[in-house]
């Protein structure tokens, strides 16, 4: 690719991550004004200035915009736990990865808030949401039976870590959430973790 097509794939990309985030700050100003069920497509495309098929370009369902970064989150999460050194037990290594991922919701805190708004009078955000954990639990899971060099399917444990663990960040997001966000996530997360790594610590040694 030269340089000219380079400029051209760059201003593209950029473009289109433009056109998502005005999405997303369309859809959530009109789901914090009016409700989630009662805003329409239509409603946020015309407050995004596209038409509304092109909103379907972008996102499957008024849900998935509420859950927008869940990919980047997701790719976010690969990424930590692909670096954790290889030496590490399985369940430190997604203990690290999970704080790690945890500091980044820091900076996200008023986005977080407003979503979670939403997706407190919406039950079918919520249900989507609950789905889309899911791929975390499978990102976990398939990096902990690589570390126990076990099955994913056959043993239990790396689904077992995966659960819990994702559980543990549940629980304790959203307790900071119902706080205002005032408090310390991280901290809020490791003793949760700690609570876990006491009786799951020598996971790799206890096969089921």
């Amino acid at each position: 690719m030269d340089d000219a097509q380079a400029g051209t794939t760059g201003l593209r990309e950029r473009k289109r991550a433009q056109t998502r985030r005005a999405i997303v700050d369309a859809a959530l100003a009109r789901f914090t004004e009016q409700g989630f069920s009662p805003t329409t497509v239509e409603q946020i495309a015309a407050d995004a200035g596209i038409a509304p098929r092109t909103f379907f370009h972008y996102f499957p369902s008024k849900e998935d915009v509420v859950l927008a970064d869940h990919d980047g989150r997701l790719a976010r999460l690969r990424e930590v736990l692909a670096r954790r050194p290889a030496d590490e037990a399985p369940l430190a290594a997604v203990r690290a990865a999970l704080l790690e991922v945890a500091d980044d919701y820091l900076e996200e805190r008023d986005r977080l808030l407003v979503a979670a708004r939403i997706m407190a009078g919406a039950p079918t955000v919520l249900a989507r949401s609950l789905e889309r954990q899911t791929h975390w639990e499978e990102a976990i899971a398939e990096v902990v039976a690589v570390r126990l060099g076990v099955d994913v399917v056959r043993d239990v444990r790396p689904r077992l870590v995966a659960a819990v663990t994702l559980a543990a960040m549940r629980v304790t997001q959203r307790a900071w959430l119902a706080a205002g966000g005032t408090d310390d996530l991280p901290e809020r997360m490791a003793d949760a973790l700690d609570l876990l790594e006491r009786g799951l610590g020598s996971i790799a040694d206890q096969p089921v």
